[in-house]
């Protein structure tokens, strides 16, 4: 078993390795919340961070032999987060922005629990940072989300699932970070639960499996995931992998593949805290139990 904990704060060719590891290794993530743990009480506001320090990321791990047109499976075996965690709200982001004042909660975790106010109700820590480097020469601040992955924030990238990366360096260079105890699709006020935490990962690499967004796997649904700054733009980019996908896995043509995913497709939505400058994120589903053979095989 692999640890890492040292954290970046854009994804990039040019980031150091902190480690290197075989497909099939197991690497052990240790986390931080996306305000890099400067936020400490409720009389503090976000206003007060450090924005260069937002979102980051620990890693990134090298996979040796991964190569452009590679894909990078990450197996999520086990997510853990700690005691406590932080909400707020921005200013200027989300669809209330102008209907609420910049506050800041701290909330407890317990057996499973969050509790707000006088309510408990059950967590699913997820992963909001994932992904590998970009191609080389663009860097690309954590907290956005494109094509390589990045700030995705999708509720379903939890422990059980499996997400798939296209490489486009040597090495892959996989990082992760940003937990979130729980948050609701959209992430409408642009946090959720920020935590600190664990991630346990099965790094494997699947040769000459040539994707351009991350996809994503669980026990019955294919997603495809992907990120612009308009809706019309990000449902382009998943139903065009999605089509591709489905098309090659049943052998039929991109019109019957189409169709298919009009009748069985569901689009479902990541992150939409507009305005914000953050691409919004989409995800697209079908049942895995219609698909004749995965999506991705490896």
């Amino acid at each position: 078993m692999h640890y890492v904990d040292k954290v970046v704060y854009t994804f990039s060719a040019d980031n150091t390795p902190l480690i290197s590891v075989k497909s099939g290794d197991l690497v052990t993530f240790r986390t931080q919340d996306c305000f890099s743990n400067q936020m400490h009480s409720e009389s503090q506001l976000v206003t007060t961070c450090d924005y260069s320090k937002m979102n980051p990321a620990t890693g990134p791990v090298f996979v040796e032999g991964a190569k452009p047109g590679d894909v990078i499976k990450v197996e999520l075996l086990d997510i853990q987060c700690d005691s406590i965690g932080t909400t707020t709200t921005l200013p200027a982001i989300g669809p209330l922005h102008d209907r609420c004042e910049t506050r800041t909660k701290r909330i407890p975790v317990e057996g499973g629990k969050a509790r707000f106010n006088d309510i408990e109700f059950p967590i699913n820590t997820m992963i909001g940072v994932i992904g590998c480097a970009p191609e080389p020469g663009k860097s690309v601040p954590c907290g956005f989300p494109g094509s390589h992955g990045g700030n995705l924030d999708c509720k379903l990238m939890v422990k059980g699932n499996t997400a798939y990366f296209p490489v486009r360096v040597e090495g892959g260079l996989v990082q992760m970070g940003d937990l979130h105890a729980v948050m609701g699709d959209s992430e409408l006020c642009g946090t959720g639960l920020e935590i600190n935490g664990t991630v346990i990962a099965r790094l494997t690499l699947i040769k000459n499996c040539p994707i351009e967004w991350p996809v994503l796997e669980t026990s019955d649904m294919w997603y495809t995931l992907a990120s612009a700054a308009e809706f019309p733009e990000a449902l382009r980019h998943v139903s065009v992998q999605m089509q591709e996908l489905v098309a090659k896995a049943t052998g039929w043509d991109r019109t019957d593949a189409y169709l298919y995913m009009s009748l069985r497709g569901d689009v479902e939505t990541c992150q939409a805290c507009k305005p914000c400058e953050v691409d919004l994120i989409l995800r697209l589903g079908v049942p895995k139990a219609d698909m004749k053979k995965p999506l991705i095989e490896g």
